[in-house]
């Protein structure tokens, strides 16, 4: 390959802070709030123009059941709740009841605004359009990050990093063990779509099945739902660019051109094939919606079976009901694994959806699972914590725990544990998991 020389130079130490957050995502704004709310000095570190990650720049309108799958027991409480009660006096969420698919319906949009909000109100120094670029180490020790923005490059000097960056850019560069799973699971590309009321019926799924292949369209499977506050418009999330890894700089540009082609060609097989009626794009999202890429290994990793068997750990920091969600990587269709036993492998290509299960039928079934904080703990480097999607989990544990009303719990943990790091003048892993879920229970999370 080759190279061209670039020349050292000096760069500045633009600011110092007890914790660094990288990734502004929900998952790594409510780090930084509860940090921040304990009396820690705070930055958050993001790329786009606002906060909230795949909930804002990537459209993603859904958060999901506070509830076990009973509906019976609250398991989720914290800042997802305390946002959600935040936009509801604006009637910018919409509940739906005992549904574990698509309990809140957001105006994403109100969300951006109200993650400022949050992170104003605590007292978080934000740098948005800023780029991190890469570790800083002093005998081994990670003493700060490099970031790029309009201001040039700049150092951020911290007692304390959480990695929210989705990919895991802090640790991949910092050289932690790390693996890609085998069966990648897709990106999609969303889009907010208006539609007439007579194309609002139509059934444009089937009309992808049998003429897909016109716009060049793969027979895939994908979904919509309503946007609070805009009649007539939706939210669609209905093809993948599949066989792509956006941790590759190439694959990530090749996939967000292909993802807004498959919009458009969606859109006018719709034109074409549905009823004359008005349909418009609305809104594309500033970024392609990545369910994964690299997983940094860490002190535990999450197995399939602790999602459908409810494994109660002591050192729970997080609770989910929702079900293990897979999309096939190199194909049309999705398998469900619920905590009752049973599944659903939906394929368009076959014969739609195919029900079974995954286990034999039981007297009582799992209402939800945990999440340990020994996950949020990677091997190497005692100041650093993982955060979001780059969590190390089996497939099907990992197709449960990456929705956001999970990670958002992750994020709280994250953040209590820095700061008890911080107190403490304690590696993160040596952080106590009694003090560490006692301090989260007194923050609004709900510790069982």
């Amino acid at each position: 390959m080759q190279t061209i020389f670039e020349p050292g130079k000096d760069i500045p130490v633009i600011e110092e802070a007890d914790l660094c957050v990288l990734g502004g995502s929900c998952t790594g704004v409510f780090a930084a709030v509860r940090a921040a709310r304990l009396g820690a000095k705070v930055i958050i570190v993001e790329k786009q123009n606002c906060f909230g990650g795949v909930a804002t720049s990537g459209l993603v309108n859904i958060w999901h059941s506070l509830y076990d799958t009973e509906f019976k027991q609250r398991i989720i409480g914290g800042l997802t709740a305390e946002v959600i009660e935040r936009l509801e006096k604006r009637a910018a969420v919409q509940n739906t009841t005992n549904s574990p698919s698509s309990a809140f319906n957001l105006n994403t949009e109100e969300l951006k605004i109200e993650l400022d909000t949050l992170l104003t109100e605590s007292k978080v120094k934000p740098l948005l359009h800023s780029f991190y670029v890469a570790p800083y180490l002093e005998e081994g020790r990670l003493e700060a990050v490099i970031i790029e923005n309009k201001s040039g490059r700049g150092a951020i000097k911290a007692k304390v990093f959480i990695d929210a960056t989705g990919d895991g850019d802090l640790c991949y560069q910092l050289g932690m063990d790390h693996y890609t799973a085998q069966g990648l699971q897709p990106p999609t590309t969303c889009a907010k779509i208006y539609l007439g009321e007579q194309l609002q019926s139509f059934d444009y799924r089937k009309a992808l099945s049998k003429q897909g292949s016109e716009f060049g369209l793969r027979e895939d499977w994908g979904w919509r739902t309503f946007v609070p506050g805009l009649p007539n418009t939706f939210m669609h999330a209905e093809t993948h660019v599949f066989g792509a890894n956006c941790a590759i700089a190439t694959q990530l540009t090749d996939s967000e051109i292909e993802g807004r082609r498959q919009v458009r060609a969606f859109m006018d097989l719709m034109r074409k094939y549905g009823p004359q009626d008005t349909i418009s794009l609305a809104a594309l999202p500033s970024t392609i919606g990545i369910r994964e890429t690299r997983h940094i290994k860490a002190r535990y990793r999450l197995t399939e079976n602790d999602i459908l068997t409810g494994v109660r750990f002591p050192d729970a920091i997080a609770n989910g009901s929702y079900p293990v969600d897979v999309h096939h990587q190199n194909s049309s269709g999705i398998t469900f694994k619920y905590l009752d036993g049973t599944q659903a492998v939906i394929d368009h290509r076959s014969s739609g959806t195919k029900r079974g299960r995954w286990r034999e039928e039981s007297e009582s079934n799992p209402t939800f699972y945990q999440l340990p904080y020994r996950a949020l703990v990677p091997h190497e480097f005692d100041n650093v914590l993982l955060c979001g999607r780059m969590l190390d989990a089996e497939a099907g544990a990992f197709g449960a725990i990456r929705v956001m009303v999970n990670l958002n719990q992750v994020g709280e943990a994250a953040g209590v544990a820095a700061y008890l790091a911080l107190d403490g003048a304690l590696p993160v892993g040596d952080v106590s998991s009694e003090l560490l879920r006692k301090n989260l229970a007194k923050g609004g999370s709900i510790i069982i």
